[in-house]
C-alpha cells in the first residue's frame, strides 16, 4: 500500500475532475489518499458548486468527488 498526497490549486473544470479521478483510482486501489485544496483550489470545497459540468472528455468532479466524500477520504483546507 502506498501513500498518496493529491494537491488541487486551481478551480477548473478539467484539473479538478483529473484530481478527483486519480484520488478514487488510487483509494479503490486500497492506497492511502488525502487531498489538499489550496489557493483557487478551495472553491471546491464549497457545496454549492456545481460538480456536474463536464470536463472535455465527458466526465465531471461529480462522477469522482463524491465517491471521496462517502468514503471518508481526508479533504483539507
Amino acid at each position: 500500500m502506498a501513500k498518496f498526497l493529491f494537491v488541487l490549486s486551481k478551480k477548473d473544470v478539467e484539473t479538478a475532475t483529473r484530481c478527483f479521478q486519480f484520488a478514487r483510482i488510487a483509494h479503490e486501489k486500497n492506497h492511502e489518499v488525502d487531498l489538499f485544496f489550496i489557493d483557487d483550489g478551495v472553491f471546491w470545497a464549497d457545496k454549492n458548486r456545481d460538480l456536474s459540468i463536464a470536463s472535455t472528455t465527458g466526465d465531471c468532479a461529480n462522477d469522482y468527488l463524491p465517491y471521496l466524500v462517502e468514503q471518508q477520504v481526508p479533504i483539507w483546507i
